[in-house]
């Protein structure tokens, strides 16, 4: 099968930006975490390329929201075909760039596929409501229009789904879209896509794609032609966009960090729950905005669950993922590594038992768990964003509630127990945007809104008839037959 790109001179040192060029802001390698071998080498963005796009993409942002909606719903159906008949492109690209092993990678992909389907949807839907009006002959329709030029930036964990969950959704609704992934992950969550919707027949100034890091960011969010903010990221990175926004009067979707609560009550199946807090914990190596960051254990049952959920942790093999089958692969770099050492480290010196873990070589970290952790501690008190399960012991459902709602994230949080009535009423309790019963943290699924409360988001969601109302405004269109005459 021929490669989506012919050479590599097609797009080594470039950005995609009405076409293949060679960027203002310079280039990048990109390091595979495995190997710290450089793979490649990416253009990088800077502050006159995102001024360059930014204008292209106010052009070209009127006449294709001007296309008929079954138009644009082709060139999204085909995007979907092209990345399904690519498809070990995309999945190399995951495993080497990001440290994906093939099954997280091939579902990630599978998912993106699903959701450019469900993007070609949405132009399709009813997109307003008729309102009654007091004066005679009037017809007031509220109806939802395209924002204009959408600047996406996107993280390196689940680069091409990302991406493509603010991506999709924009350019099916008429907008105009600058991604700006991170340069960990240029290849698969950037320059992949473009070169993907280059060849489904995507018009020229639509889409660009220029990687960079915070001063190309910095850039997009300022930029007086972008009109809309789609991020995902860290918190503090979250609030100083939301406040750049702010002071411009630009509408801005914050998807940011979390400390996931996994509740474990007195009456819930063991085994279930030891294998979904696994699932939860070390998924990716943990670098999950969903992962569970905090396991809750009534005390009758804490010892128990910490076996169990310590002997799974044991019983996975970490490894290079593009030389076989691996539960776990790298952490994304040495400084991430660093600090969720650091955490373990200071957590077990402050009181902290370690049953399995806590170790690691270059950057495959050990699937950790760590007992008898309390509230002060700094692995329950931070995201961690790596294979650590911290178990913190409470003694009633008062006190599980209050220690879920004490952290000011609130992204996800999951209950077991067998009674699913008293499980469903805890968790209408919880500040938590998501909340899954004998379930697991890291859920996502394409068509249901996704997002958090508190300091995990600014209550923004993506996914279903949600992306509609993100990825549009609305507008008051009244219309009279005849022309009221009034007294003046």
């Amino acid at each position: 099968m021929q490669s989506l790109f012919d050479t590599r001179s097609h797009w080594q040192g470039k950005i995609f930006s009405d076409g293949w060029i060679v960027p203002a802001g310079g280039c990048a390698d990109v390091i595979e975490p495995a190997t710290q071998q450089v793979l490649a080498s990416t253009g990088l963005g800077n502050a006159e390329d995102i001024d360059r796009a930014a204008a292209s993409a106010a052009r070209a942002q009127g006449s294709w929201a001007a296309l008929p909606f079954t138009e644009r719903a082709r060139i999204l159906r085909e995007a979907a075909r092209l990345m399904q008949l690519h498809a070990d492109q995309f999945n190399h690209w995951n495993i080497r760039e990001c440290g994906s092993i093939s099954a997280k990678a091939e579902w990630e992909l599978a998912q993106c596929c699903e959701q450019l389907h469900m993007a070609a949807a949405l132009p399709m839907q009813p997109d307003g409501m008729l309102f009654p009006s007091s004066l005679p002959g009037r017809i007031n329709q509220w109806r939802q229009v395209p924002v204009g030029v959408v600047g996406v930036i996107s993280p390196w964990n689940f680069p091409l789904l990302l991406s493509l969950r603010s991506v999709a959704p924009a350019l099916a609704l008429g907008n105009s879209v600058i991604l700006k992934p991170d340069t960990q992950s240029a290849v698969c969550g950037g320059l992949l896509l473009a070169r993907l919707f280059e060849l489904a027949g995507l018009p020229a100034g639509v889409l660009h794609v220029i990687p960079g890091g915070p001063a190309t960011g910095q850039a997009l969010v300022s930029h007086a032609q972008v009109d809309m903010i789609a991020f995902t990221g860290s918190t503090a990175v979250g609030r100083s966009i939301g406040q750049s926004c702010g002071q411009m009067l630009k509408k801005v979707a914050l998807e940011l960090g979390g400390n996931n609560a996994l509740v474990v009550l007195p009456d819930a199946d063991l085994d279930a729950a030891a294998s979904n807090g696994a699932w939860a914990s070390f998924l990716h190596q943990g670098q999950i905005c969903m992962q569970a960051g905090r396991h809750l254990v009534h005390r009758s049952v804490a010892a128990a669950y910490a076996d169990k959920l310590a002997a799974r942790a044991k019983a996975l093999h970490v490894g290079d993922p593009k030389l076989g089958q691996v539960h776990l692969g790298p952490l994304i770099n040495v400084r991430q590594r660093d600090r969720l050492h650091a955490l373990v480290s200071q957590s077990i010196a402050a009181g902290a038992r370690l049953l399995a873990g806590g170790r690691y070589d270059q950057l495959f970290y050990s699937p950790t768990v760590l007992t008898d952790v309390t509230p002060e501690m700094p692995v329950y008190e931070q995201e961690l964003f790596g294979p650590v399960a911290p178990i913190t012991i409470f003694d009633d459902e008062r006190q599980a509630i209050e220690l879920v709602n004490a952290s000011p994230y609130g992204l996800a949080a999951a209950i077991h127990g067998r009674d699913v009535a008293r499980a469903t009423a805890l968790g209408r309790q919880l500040r938590c945007g998501m909340v899954h019963i004998n379930d697991q943290t890291v859920n996502n699924e394409f068509q249901v809104p996704f997002g958090g409360m508190g300091d995990s988001g600014n209550a923004s969601r993506f996914g279903g008839p949600a992306s509609v109302h993100e990825f549009t405004q609305s507008q008051w269109l009244s219309i009279m037959d005849q022309p009221i005459r009034y007294p003046f």
